[in-house]
């Protein structure tokens, strides 16, 4: 029924008005118009809702139950054996022990300390001091008996003759003494004797000694138990009679709530407004609405109107046309 109304409602049912002629005396014409604006009166969809009932598919009933008895598990401890004593000997306990055994007790050495010299230099007189003549002639070395020397004729002061040879002076010079260093040693330290203290010398020996002796203790040995299960009847088996509750099945059906039929004017987009961009628009809000799954071409062909009336119809807008109302529902006006 919805793909036969598709071409009806898009070819017969839309009447389109200019906002211009709005003023003119017609029997059914929108009111309050306003100039540019195009306008249509369309079919409205029949209006429909989803309701669940409950159907009853298995009505109440009654049955017998029987319960058997039941039983638990109990645990109880069974004396095995009696508690007793016995005599354990406990073994003696023994300890290393260290001591000091003397093996060479302490004495007294006497050593010798030899003497100590040392080494001392002395000057010995080896030849005492003596004097000598020496002969020196006249000018040599500056002398004269005046203390300097005078040339007279080529002879000198104080010689009277020609020849220095015969000028000869002869002087008493000291000799000084000699002397000679020599070392010798001398005692410093006489040899002395001294006494020297040897330690005595100890061993060590170890040995065991009894620390604890051997005794004996009692020691007590612990009763045997068994712990043994048996069943015990904990409810006694009975009979019940239990209701079975009804069953039912929910379904969901669809009911239509209004017949549909002529709406008021709406608005509508004129057809110069009606570009390829705005239906490139359409159809991409279509298609993110799940209704479109064509191709988005900017050609408003079958596949976009049936679209476009299915939106309209599920979302009870007017159908048949590009009216405000549907534009706004999809978010591009």
């Amino acid at each position: 029924m919805r793909n036969t109304n598709v071409t009806n409602t898009l070819l017969c049912m839309c009447l389109l008005l200019l906002g211009t002629f709005a003023m003119q005396a017609q029997d059914d014409v929108p009111p309050n118009p306003e100039f540019g604006k195009c306008y249509a009166k369309c079919r409205t969809p029949d209006k429909y809702e989803t309701v669940t009932e409950q159907v009853l598919v298995k009505e109440e009933s009654r049955r017998l139950i029987t319960s058997p008895p039941v039983y638990e598990t109990q645990t109880e401890k069974v004396l095995l054996k009696e508690a007793s004593t016995r005599i354990v000997p406990v073994p003696a306990v023994y300890e290393t022990v260290s001591e000091q055994i003397l093996v060479k007790p302490a004495s007294v050495k006497k050593i010798e300390v030899p003497a100590v010299y040392e080494t001392l230099t002395e000057r010995i007189l080896v030849k005492p001091e003596s004097g000598r003549w020496e002969a020196k002639r006249v000018g040599d070395g500056g002398y004269s008996s005046a203390g300097s020397a005078a040339s007279t004729g080529g002879a000198y002061y104080d010689c009277y003759s020609d020849n220095p040879n015969d000028c000869v002076v002869k002087c008493w010079v000291k000799v000084p003494a000699e002397y000679r260093t020599v070392e010798k040693r001398v005692l410093k330290t006489p040899a002395t004797t001294k006494d020297v203290e040897i330690q005595a010398e100890y061993k060590t020996v170890s040995k065991q000694v009894v620390k604890t002796p051997a005794t004996t203790k009692v020691v007590e040995i612990a009763a045997e138990y068994q712990t043994v299960s048996k069943q015990v009847l904990t409810k006694a088996a009975d009979t019940r009679e239990e209701i079975i509750p009804a069953e039912y099945k929910t379904i969901t059906k669809t009911r239509k709530v209004s017949e549909g039929g002529s709406s008021s004017w709406e608005e509508i987009l004129c057809k110069v407004d009606i570009s390829a961009q705005t239906v490139r628009d359409i159809q991409t809000a279509l298609k993110t609405a799940g209704s479109y799954d064509g191709t988005i071409d900017g050609q408003m062909g079958t596949g976009t109107k049936k679209a476009l009336l299915k939106y309209q119809e599920e979302n009870g807008l007017p159908v048949g046309n590009l009216n405000i109302k549907t534009l706004q529902k999809l978010g591009i006006y």
